[in-house]
């Protein structure tokens, strides 16, 4: 027993980021099932199913005030000695039906465990993308030894390699080099070789070598967030994607924004180690979902692309990403990068190659490059906006003449983090949201279940599912609805002079909260959660209009929301709600996973990659922190849409309400409250 036995325990559940305090003694699921996460029992808690797996993460988690320990929960008990004797228990994994809470804990509820699990949406794309990989597979027929022609078996191959395909002065993978002779005496003298070649100037590398006659070769191309991670495994031959999968980054449990990450790196000796360890053994696992989906073998593996945020970056291959938390946010390395796959333990044919692209700067990393590459602001006139929603959001504005980029820390708010109701994109989360302007009645839709939820027969639908949470999508649309319909003002502020209209208006101690869904759970949208809303809108819309004024442009040609969570973005309501500056919104759309498509084209044409990495030393990293005027724009951009620029075209698809500013008078309960209206 520890010494927090005689109060109540402070538990956060990881990924959800759900937390609460309960009494010692209470069992891991029961404090589950009070806070809304979904840990799955089917046995009824006897301890049988095993399905109610969880993990304890050891550490001083700083940025909730948790200092978790597996002291801090019950010992293995008999129940779960059983399990594991039967069935077997993973290492480190407890059953959370038998175990109890006996301190502070964070516990990490694993995926793969769950049914009900997020839903990682970053897609493939079906942009054709010529190829030109970096390795390529080359039959040879090699010339049996001769006494008279003292040549090795390994120079033999080199010189039939030149003689056939023009290769000269080829290396080896070391690995390989015990194997030569064994395999040209299996393929008789009939081999076929794996020939990785980057840059044009650099030397060829055997990385690969088959007994006769070999026709797969196959490379993955792999989006770090710091929320997903998303991959496809795609035929070098074809060009074809025969897998993809996603799931989510289990840093998530050390910390769910970027900063309190590196706060865990500082804070604790192993930091570093444990997260990437922990992002390659998801990378790893991905690996092995492609390949079964694709009917790929790992070692036909030979080549690889990943592209990542600065930290994520650092992160994956082994890097302190300390130096990327502080002024003047220096990354370690900011060109491309190339490793051996099992240098950076993964997975894959050991002869693989791993190609990292550039960092722009500190806080717009190599996934921001790919998503410049596959979108092509400087290959164009037009002035685009590429905007990465995230919980840093990455942006850039340019065209032919003129590229510049910028981040800006939104943090999780969109994610459903910081939100009384958020959760991720999961079956059961509400992602649609419609607000009647006079009745103030909501109805929505939630992921799994097709139906609006004032459609006959949404609550059969949605009983295998639930209602559990606002997700991302949603939470945009709820604010912006609630603006459109005069539940809050311009700056913000829910009117609890509508409670007099609807009873959707509830006290809320001195503000008002709107009730979003009555039943269990009971899902209302708080004043706090809508300024947080507030707060990472504007972040995000200073730094696009800093960028915009270094560029000397009041608008902005076309738009492009990047990103898993930028794909499913109303364009409409992240107008409405001062996401995104005044454009058409016919050339406002979602470009999907921009970032992996970039990394599909620098897999399978490495003259992409060149591409790239000349247009990075070309793009101006504007640092928002140093702009005298950033405070400015940001507190402007407080207002729903902005409180100074104008938005005629969204004016003209969408009635803007009156614009009204309510102030507290300080009263009780929500107090009485003072409305004054201007033009």
């Amino acid at each position: 027993m520890t010494d927090t036995a005689d109060k109540d325990a402070l538990v956060l559940f990881m990924p959800s980021g759900k937390r609460g305090r309960f009494p010692v003694g209470t069992p891991v699921l029961d404090a589950a099932r009070q806070l809304g996460v979904y840990v799955e029992s089917v046995c009824g808690g006897r301890a049988t199913c095993g399905r109610c797996q969880i993990t304890v993460q050891e550490g001083n988690f700083a940025k909730h005030q948790i200092v978790s320990s597996n002291d801090h929960i019950s010992p293995i008990g008999p129940k779960e000695e059983r399990y594991d004797r039967v069935r077997g228990l993973p290492e480190g994994r407890r059953l959370s039906c038998s175990a109890q809470i006996l301190g502070d804990l964070v516990v990490d509820v694993p995926q793969d465990t769950v049914v009900n699990a997020q839903v990682v949406r970053k897609a493939a794309t079906d942009r054709v993308i010529e190829r030109k990989a970096a390795v390529q597979l080359c039959f040879v027929e090699v010339e049996e030894p001769d006494m008279h022609k003292p040549l090795g078996d390994l120079d033999r191959l080199k010189a039939a390699l030149e003689k056939e395909w023009g290769w000269k002065d080829l290396l080896i993978a070391p690995h390989l080099i015990p194997q030569v002779q064994s395999i040209l005496r299996k393929g008789e003298w009939g081999v076929t070789a794996a020939i990785h070649r980057d840059m044009d100037s650099s030397r060829p590398f055997i990385v690969g070598l088959w007994p006769g006659l070999k026709n797969e070769a196959y490379g993955i191309a792999c989006d770090i967030g710091s929320t997903t991670i998303a991959m496809h495994l795609v035929s070098l031959l074809s060009g074809r994607i025969v897998g993809s999968s996603g799931t989510s980054n289990p840093q998530i449990r050390f910390g769910e924004d970027l900063m309190s990450r590196v706060s865990y790196v500082m804070m604790n000796p192993d930091g570093r180690e444990a997260m990437t360890k922990a992002v390659r053994e998801a990378v790893n696992d991905l690996i092995g979902k492609v390949c079964e989906e694709g009917g790929v073998n790992r070692d036909d593996i030979l080549d690889s692309v990943f592209v990542a945020n600065p930290i994520m970056h650092h992160l994956f291959l082994g890097i302190d990403p300390t130096e990327l938390g502080q002024a003047p946010f220096a990354l370690a390395a900011s060109g491309a990068l190339q490793y051996w796959a099992h240098d950076i333990e993964i997975n894959v044919n050991r002869g693989a190659r791993v190609y990292m692209l550039p960092c722009i700067a500190g806080h717009v990393g190599a996934d921001a490059a790919g998503a410049t590459l596959s979108e092509g602001p400087y290959r164009q006139d037009e002035m685009m906006l590429l905007v990465d929603v995230g919980t840093n959001a990455e942006i850039i504005l340019g065209n032919s003449s003129r590229v510049v980029a910028a981040s800006s820390p939104t943090g999780p708010a969109f994610e459903g983090a910081e939100i009384s109701a958020g959760q991720r994109a999961a079956p059961g989360a509400i992602e649609r949201v419609r607000i009647d302007p006079v009745t103030l009645e909501p109805r929505f839709r939630v992921i799994g279940v097709d139906k609006w939820s004032d459609e006959e027969g949404f609550e059969e639908a949605a009983g295998s599912v639930g209602v559990t949470g606002i997700c991302g999508s949603a939470i945009i649309e709820v604010v912006a609805e609630m603006y459109l319909s005069g539940i809050i003002s311009e700056d913000g502020m829910i009117d609890g002079a509508m409670a007099a209209k609807s009873h959707r208006i509830i006290p809320n101690g001195r503000t008002f909260s709107y009730l979003l869904r009555d039943g269990e759970p009971r899902i209302t949208v708080t004043q706090n959660d809508v300024r947080a809303i507030q707060l990472a809108k504007a972040a995000l819309y200073a730094g696009i209009k800093l960028l915009m004024e270094k560029q000397g442009v009041e608008t902005v040609d076309t738009i492009r929301f990047a990103g898993a969570f930028g794909s499913f973005i109303d364009p409409k309501y992240a107008m409405v709600l001062g996401l995104i500056p005044d454009c058409d919104l016919a050339k406002v759309k979602a470009v999907g996973n921009a970032a992996g498509t970039g990394a599909l084209m620098a897999l399978l044409n490495r003259d992409h990659r060149r591409e790239i990495e000349e247009t990075v030393t070309r793009i101006e990293k504007i640092e928002t922190a140093l702009e005298s005027n950033f405070q400015q724009l940001f507190v402007n951009a407080m207002a729903m849409p902005n409180k100074v620029d104008p938005f005629p075209n969204l004016a003209k698809v969408v009635t803007l309400p009156e614009r009204k500013v309510l102030a507290d008078d300080g009263g009780e309960g929500g107090g009485r409250r003072r409305r004054r209206s201007r033009d």
